[in-house]
């Protein structure tokens, strides 16, 4: 068994170094740095990840609480924690398709001057510029083309899709083609200075958002300072787990602890959300 583990070990040592002189030859005869691909970690990881949303994390570590404390209620708070953290992950995608489809509107009005502006028909010019950018039209991107392709109420279908997260910027659309169309001015300029606006608009929400962001990482790290109590009392052997989930006092201490810090967080984030949709 040793011997076959030592060439186990040996085998894979010379495929590993064999492997790194082989891409070390290959970026000196480049002359620039070669991407070796994802590792078999990296890849495991990707693949587990797609499957495993990480509020079943929370399960998990439940689990793990619960064998090392050898009592049931950490368990039963992991499966109690996985729809709330649920709720947070959908909360984020949510904000980030947001963001994404806004940011879709912005080039959409971009690329629909640019066409204008090369001679285009606005309603082709609106067909091109929806099929070159992804438009940021939703469920909505149907009834809008064919209302420029077929001369319909295209304003009531950019105010229809306007309706979806993150596509307010089509309201403003929808406004410049009205008067361009309806009233002979021009669209190209109308849709620049949109544009522009929308652009202004996106810029002060990140630089918000980013200056919320030490808010957020330090209500987070307090969030995580009762964990840090534990791994030191843990660490002096004072048996912290036994006592928080074995004796009345500490299940009541851990009760009312994890009231407050709840309502901690959930009123520290609500501050910070304020502030970002104001």
């Amino acid at each position: 068994m040793g011997l076959a583990a030592a060439v186990c070990a040996g085998g894979s040592a010379w495929l590993w170094v064999g492997r790194d002189r082989e891409r070390r030859r290959t970026r000196a005869v480049l002359g620039g740095e070669v991407s070796a691909g994802p590792s078999v970690w990296q890849r495991a990881r990707a693949r587990v990840g797609g499957r495993l949303r990480y509020e079943w994390w929370a399960l998990a570590g439940g689990v793990a609480l619960g064998l090392l404390g050898e009592s049931v209620l950490p368990l039963a708070l992991g499966a109690a924690g996985v729809p709330l953290i649920r709720r947070v992950r959908r909360g984020r995608d949510a904000r980030l398709e947001e963001e994404r489809r806004a940011t879709e509107v912005i080039a959409l009005c971009g690329a629909l001057a640019g066409e204008v502006r090369a001679g285009r028909q606005p309603g082709e010019a609106l067909r091109t510029a929806a099929a070159g950018t992804g438009a940021g039209l939703g469920e909505a991107r149907a009834g809008v083309l064919a209302a420029a392709r077929f001369g319909g109420d295209v304003p009531g279908a950019l105010e229809d899709a306007a309706r979806e997260p993150g596509a307010r910027g089509l309201v403003g659309l929808a406004a410049c083609w009205r008067v361009a169309v309806d009233r002979g001015a021009g669209l190209a300029a109308g849709l620049e200075r949109l544009e522009g606006a929308l652009r202004v608009e996106r810029d002060q929400r990140a630089d918000l958002r980013a200056q919320l962001a030490g808010a957020r990482s330090t209500a987070v790290m307090l969030a995580g300072l009762p964990v840090l109590g534990l791994l030191m009392g843990s660490a002096l052997g004072a048996e912290p787990l036994r006592v928080l989930l074995h004796t009345g006092a500490g299940i009541g201490c851990l009760a009312v602890g994890g009231a407050l810090e709840g309502a901690g967080v959930w009123w520290a984030m609500r501050i910070v959300r304020g502030a970002e949709e104001r």
